[in-house]
């Protein structure tokens, strides 16, 4: 997981914890980091498939329910372990459920905010030494177009994906004495099996046919009319995470198609 000319410069690579990094958009974020030199260490839930994807990619493997205090911390404590440092920090986990708010289950709406807003919080907060000791520490949540605005029928993510704004903005202002950063980038419908699971969903939910789909759900409000592919987001990630990027911090990076600019 160490660059070969890193090593032979005597400089230790830069270490990357992704969450969500055995697929989609995590885990284009994981090649991505991994083929710029970075010691990556993927997270996600246990499975052999996941496993042998985040090596493939290049990066170590933690398996982890995330929804669990104690197994944020040791996803951490075993980030450390493996790879000798922590200096960023990528929270993709994540899924979709969609339901009118009448319909919606209490407990689905309980578990997806643990997912996605409280255990950003709680890997910051136990990655936080570690960031701070860095001198370089970066953060970046993988959000959503639905971190600026709403759909109907997805009252949990909306929630989840608002919620990252605040807590990245709020983590801004206290590293920031660190030297350590916090962003939030908002994509819109992207190929992934996330979004290829909607499908369904979404024609149930909205009376489509599920062909009609991407063109009358997922492209009618962007103004570019294609889906944008995992690696456009890592990409963006990439650049957040690089010391280019040291003065960027507490905002929110739409890589949308448009979306929000209406």
């Amino acid at each position: 997981m160490t660059s070969g000319a890193d090593e032979r410069a005597g400089r230790r690579a830069p270490v990357a914890l992704v969450t969500g990094g055995a697929s989609g958009i995590g885990l284009a974020i994981v090649r991505r980091l991994a083929r710029d030199g970075y010691a990556v260490v993927a997270t996600d839930l246990p499975g052999a498939e996941r496993e042998r994807a985040a090596s493939d990619a290049g990066a170590g493997f933690v398996a982890a329910d995330l929804t669990r205090e104690g197994e944020c911390a040791a996803v951490v404590d075993a980030a450390v372990a493996l790879a000798g440092a922590l200096d960023v920090l990528v929270c993709c986990a994540g899924y979709q459920h969609i339901d009118a708010i009448p319909d919606f289950p209490a407990a689905r709406w309980r578990h997806m905010l643990e997912l996605m807003l409280t255990a950003p919080f709680l890997l910051t907060k136990h990655a936080w030494p570690h960031l701070t000791a860095s001198g370089r520490g970066r953060i970046v949540h993988v959000g959503s177009a639905h971190s600026l605005a709403a759909s109907p029928y997805k009252a949990a993510y909306v929630s989840a994906k608002h919620g990252l704004v605040g807590l990245a903005r709020t983590t801004a202002l206290e590293g920031g004495p660190h030297g350590l950063t916090c962003n939030v980038v908002a994509p819109a419908y992207t190929r992934t099996p996330l979004v290829a699971a909607q499908v369904a969903d979404q024609a149930r939910t909205r009376g489509l046919a599920e062909d009609a789909v991407e063109r009358e759900v997922f492209l009618k409000d962007v103004a570019i009319k294609r889906l944008l592919e995992p690696e456009d987001v890592a990409a963006l990630v990439a650049w957040l995470v690089s010391e280019e990027a040291w003065g960027v911090t507490g905002s929110v990076h739409p890589i949308d198609l448009g979306w929000t600019a209406r």
